[in-house]
C-alpha cells in the first residue's frame, strides 16, 4: 500500500524544507554547478539535479523511478528545479570513475561550509577538520 499526494495543496515531505535550506546556505548547488562536468546530453544543470537527488534520498527514494516524489501533489509551490526521474537517471549513467574526484571536491567544500553553518559539528581543539565523537 502506498499514498499518492495528488492534491495540489497537500505536501507528502515536508520534512524536506530544512534539509533543502540547510543545503542552499552551504552552497550545495552552487558547489555542484562548476565542479562536476558530465560529458552528453546530461551535462546542464548539475547543481539542480544534485539538489534532486539528494533530496529525492532523504525523502525515501531509493531508485530513479522514487524520484517522482518530488513532483507530487504541492511540492512544486514549495520546491522550485526539481528535476524528472528520466533527467536524473540520464545524469547518473554518464558518470565514470573519473567523476568520483569531482564529487570529492564538491563534498569537502559543502563540509567546510556545513562546519560553518553548524557550531559545535567541529571540535576546534582536537585538530582541523577532526569531527567529534559522540
Amino acid at each position: 500500500m502506498s499514498a499518492v499526494f495528488d492534491e495540489p495543496n497537500l505536501i507528502g515531505c515536508a520534512g524536506l524544507v530544512p534539509v533543502v535550506g540547510l543545503c542552499d546556505r552551504i552552497g550545495l548547488r552552487d558547489l555542484a554547478g562548476p565542479w562536476i562536468r558530465v560529458p552528453g546530453l546530461g551535462r546542464s544543470n548539475a547543481g539542480a539535479k544534485v539538489m534532486s537527488l539528494v533530496a529525492g534520498m532523504v525523502a525515501g527514494a531509493d531508485c530513479i523511478e522514487d524520484m517522482d516524489l518530488l513532483r507530487h501533489g504541492g511540492m512544486n509551490q514549495v520546491f522550485h528545479g526539481w528535476r524528472a526521474p528520466a533527467t536524473l537517471g540520464q545524469f547518473l549513467r554518464s558518470f565514470t570513475f573519473g567523476h568520483v574526484r569531482q564529487f570529492d571536491a564538491v563534498a569537502s567544500r559543502a563540509l567546510i561550509n556545513l562546519a560553518g553553518e553548524v557550531p559545535g559539528l567541529i571540535d576546534r581543539d582536537a585538530g582541523a577538520g577532526v569531527p567529534r565523537r559522540r
